[in-house]
């Protein structure tokens, strides 16, 4: 059901300035899942997805800072990543999320595992989620600069902030982090994969 039109008291309808209408249509896209998500054997939308833990010269780690549209103080981290579009593959997704998100450029190669996989039931959008999830390491030299030239609408409506994150920083932060146990994960990375892949299996966010 569409929402009630904003009336004047005496039943006019409120008189709307452009940028009123652009910000509310931008709102209204920032809820819409995009065509990857499908509805599933469960009744929820679902989709696979790519993610990358991607950390650089100084054992940082690339995360996401988001915020929840519907609980405003709600805030979580997550890495970089997203949707696999069809023809795909998981290590082509995680490369083209990763320039995406943030401007920076990895090749296929340079992705190593997966190393971690989890699936995540979450409320997004104003629906209940699954997504399968895919990990990937990778390192990267940067200058600093993040751009965010390829965000969604949806990604610019929830996405507050990206940041290099030591895992000092995000065990200390009163955020949720998701998957939950990422700075173990992260440290157990930093010498190296050992080539098990670390089954998570079905958390909700």
């Amino acid at each position: 059901m569409e929402p009630d039109a904003p009336v004047e008291p005496d039943g006019r309808p409120v008189e709307q300035h452009d940028n009123q209408r652009e910000l509310q249509d931008a709102q209204e896209r920032s809820l819409q899942l995009d065509a990857g998500w499908t509805v599933g054997p469960t009744g929820l939308r679902t989709r696979s997805a790519a993610r990358v833990i991607l950390v650089d010269e100084q054992d940082r780690v690339l995360l996401v800072r988001g915020h929840d549209a519907d609980e405003p103080t709600r805030h979580w981290w997550f890495t970089v990543g997203g949707g696999i579009d069809p023809g795909e593959t998981s290590r082509e997704a995680a490369v083209r999320e990763v320039f995406e998100e943030s401007g920076l450029r990895l090749s296929v190669e340079e992705l190593v595992g997966p190393v971690v996989t989890r699936s995540a039931i979450f409320d997004f959008a104003r629906e209940s989620c699954l997504q399968h999830e895919e990990f990937f390491f990778a390192r990267v030299t940067h200058d600093g600069t993040l751009v965010r030239d390829g965000w969604t609408d949806i990604e610019v409506g929830f996405i507050d902030e990206m940041a290099w994150t030591t895992t000092a920083d995000l065990r200390s932060t009163v955020d949720e982090v998701f998957p939950r146990e990422l700075a173990d994960i992260v440290d157990g990375l930093l010498g190296g994969w050992d080539g098990v892949v670390r089954a998570i299996g079905l958390e909700r966010d």
